[in-house]
């Protein structure tokens, strides 16, 4: 039973009950689904009605329909399991990445040493062969990715 990092409760909204929940989880239309669960503190929870408001996932849980009801919940880490993502064959989490091995078309073999992001769309993968290359995830030199086997097949040009 493995828990994944979604988001953190940052305030209340209104006074029906409503969170807000900052999140900047690259697969929010998995979770953030009406009847999917949630993890808070250990506790499992079901989204009742879910809404995008500003930069905020904002969710109603379970029974509580009162903002008083909901205040426990504030500065909360929230969670879901990792096998209800339901992830597609070509979605992979930023964290199973750092297991992946590396492998170029030439046989050099690396590993990915951290994963970032440039902007809200690119995703840099920090790999060390011999040297430290930063490898775009969406460019034409990833090859191949293997989820299964835990692999990728990179092309490197001259001067990487």
């Amino acid at each position: 039973m493995e828990k994944v990092y979604v988001g953190k409760i940052v305030s209340t909204h209104g006074i029906k009950g409503e969170i807000r929940i900052l999140s900047d989880f690259p697969f929010k239309d998995k979770v953030f689904v009406v009847g999917k669960r949630i993890i808070i503190d250990d506790v499992f929870y079901t989204i009742r009605s879910y809404r995008v408001h500003k930069n905020y996932d904002m969710i109603t849980l379970n029974d509580y329909k009162d903002i008083n009801e909901v205040l426990f919940l504030l500065k909360k880490k929230v969670y879901v399991l990792k096998e209800e993502l339901e992830l597609d064959e070509d979605e992979i989490l930023d964290e199973d990445l750092l297991e992946f091995k590396v492998f170029t078309t030439s046989g050099e073999e690396g590993r990915i040493q951290e994963v970032f992001y440039a902007s809200p769309q690119n995703k840099i993968l920090r790999v060390f062969f011999d040297t430290e290359v930063l490898i775009p995830m969406n460019s034409p030199l990833i090859r191949e990715i293997h989820k299964e086997e835990k692999y990728l097949i990179v092309e490197l040009i001259d001067g990487m």
